[in-house]
């Protein structure tokens, strides 16, 4: 009997391992289209699956009834329908506290690019304008402090949590908004505050964005709660692009109602809104959030581990519960 296949839709860090199947591995460029994604799950008993892969009835049906397990390769589980593969006793999993630190890290990064305007800085220095004009010290080139400021984290989860710790370290205060109080959040070393998200967005001179993206939360931040934002905030988005209103961004950058935007994510991904490009108060990344070396291969260990357990009948260490 043909060993399972594990199709892993796009290259990995790392060494992937799975003992007793055959692994069947996508390249790392370009991403596949969706007739080849469609082709390529054909026959497989687990699927791991990118952030940008949907998987819907369509793409199982494609897999086949063979299909025990999709691993997701991130932590979001937006990409899946969740009830589909509950009715078809498919089992999903994702990769939780793998992408903490670096997510926290590039939020924390494009809050500093934006508010010491690192990328404004570099371009100057690269074009010779700064060996033609020289220091502009002390009015050029000032920027927005950071100690004594409040932050406001939207999504009181793993990710927001870390970001909140650094926020910390750099003498700023926390609010923080979620459906129910997190105690962890209000203990030291953090001693937040939960507050209405219409209020924290009020008060806020940072608002970082760490939410799931659901239902409900899709464009959380739109024209109306860009306009609650005082016009010296940042805000920073490295939880799903939809959770932002893109062009209402947009129109709130190119007026200055805000003093800067930080995003690693964006609605139409990977187009980018063409108002944002040329703007100098947005700095953007290319949904890079998890891209340190060391919790990629992390990643890539545990869709191995999950998809394992799931090949030998056992229960998956990150398995998400959902209902048909």
């Amino acid at each position: 009997m043909a060993n399972p296949v594990v199709a892993i839709t796009r290259a990995v860090p790392g060494k992937p391992v799975i003992p007793g199947c055959e692994m069947r591995m996508a390249g790392a460029t370009p991403q596949m289209s969706r007739g080849e994604l469609l082709a390529f799950v054909r026959g497989a008993t687990v699927i791991v699956s990118m952030f940008h892969d949907r998987v819907d009835d369509e793409l199982l049906d494609a897999a086949g009834a063979q299909l025990k397990g999709v691993c997701n390769f991130a932590v979001g589980i937006d990409n899946i329908d969740l009830g589909a593969c509950a009715r078809r006793g498919i089992t999903v999993t994702n990769t939780p506290d793998a992408v903490t630190e670096g997510t926290a890290n590039i939020a924390f990064g494009l809050l500093l690019a934006v508010a010491r305007k690192i990328v404004e800085g570099d371009k100057f220095c690269r074009s010779g304008a700064f060996e033609r004009q020289g220091n502009t010290f002390p009015t050029g080139w000032c920027g927005m402090h950071l100690t004594g400021q409040t932050m406001l984290i939207v999504g009181a989860g793993r990710i927001g949590r870390a970001v909140a710790m650094r926020a910390k370290a750099f003498g700023m205060s926390v609010q923080y908004t979620a459906r129910t109080r997190h105690i962890d959040f209000e203990q030291a070393p953090i001693a937040g505050t939960w507050v209405d998200l219409d209020e924290g967005l009020k008060a806020a001179d940072v608002v970082s964005v760490h939410t799931p993206l659901t239902a409900q939360t899709r464009h959380i931040i739109d024209a109306r709660r860009l306009r609650l934002m005082r016009s010296t905030a940042i805000l920073i988005n490295t939880s799903r692009g939809p959770t932002v209103d893109e062009a209402a961004l947009v129109d709130a950058l190119m007026a200055k109602r805000i003093y800067g935007a930080g995003l690693d994510v964006f609605e139409q991904e990977p187009k980018i809104h063409p108002g944002l490009v040329g703007l100098d108060n947005v700095v953007m990344t290319p949904h890079v959030g998890s891209a340190e070396l060391y919790w990629r291969e992390q990643m890539t260990r545990m869709v191995c581990e999950n998809a394992g357990a799931i090949l030998r009948g056992e229960r998956a260490p990150n398995r998400i519960e959902a209902q048909p």
